[in-house]
């Protein structure tokens, strides 16, 4: 979550606390109990949610790098199979690198090589190429293929938590809201759980920040005649 919405957590986590705290003055069956279990409630969710933004965010990055490895795996296989074709007379153009940096071209080169390279294989691997050089290069697209899938899996995770953190948030100030109405008529004539209400309730905004730059120096003032 960002700053804006860890201060609405932290108000939302005050609220439940002045609740519980006073939760013998409501009765069982009244809205201001009701609210108070709600906030409770959003409080739970917005953990739930915080705790899956982080783990998706975790997992894309470790996706990253993961598909980064298995990116780099899966050119080193088709550099030395174009290298090797090079040498081998009538395949000098059959096996071309692809061009960019785009996997999905990658991954359909990677394939294209793996079908003419399999009625050739003996002569790669008489080139000193291993012998399971083929079966090495299918690993390798599915790894990529693979790092792709867990990726897009976490980001999809981290946006999908963050929406989640967005709705829930409305829905707490909406019954913070509600619930300022409710205590204020509750304690009209008991100033100090007031006072404790408006703390809990309020929610801190984000400090300044101070500026870097130096005012500029005023110029001196002329002389009095």
């Amino acid at each position: 979550m960002n700053d804006s919405e860890n201060r609405r957590h932290e108000m939302f986590t005050r609220v439940r606390d002045f609740g519980e705290a006073h939760t013998a003055d409501f009765a069982a069956n009244s809205i201001g109990k009701q609210l108070f279990t709600d906030i409770t409630a959003i409080v739970t969710e917005l953990d739930g949610h915080a705790s899956s933004q982080v783990s998706g965010f975790g997992s894309a990055r470790q996706g990253t790098a993961t598909r980064a490895q298995a990116r780099s795996a899966l050119r080193d296989d088709l550099e030395a199979i174009n290298r090797t074709a090079r040498t081998i007379p009538g395949t000098e153009d059959k096996f071309r690198l692809p061009r960019g940096p785009n996997d999905q071209n990658l991954i359909a080169a990677a394939r294209a090589f793996a079908a003419d390279a399999a009625p050739l294989s003996a002569l790669f691997i008489a080139h000193e190429l291993p012998a399971d050089f083929l079966d090495d290069l299918n690993d390798d697209i599915l790894a990529l293929e693979q790092a792709i899938s867990a990726q897009s899996s976490g980001v999809g995770d981290h946006v999908a938590a963050g929406a989640a953190i967005d709705e829930t948030i409305d829905r707490g100030v909406e019954t913070v809201r509600k619930l300022d109405a409710v205590v204020k008529n509750k304690y009209t004539n008991n100033p100090a759980t007031l006072a404790e209400w408006t703390s809990a309730s309020h929610t801190e905004r984000a400090p300044r920040r101070r500026s870097s730059q130096t005012p500029p120096a005023q110029p001196p003032a002329p002389p009095t005649p």
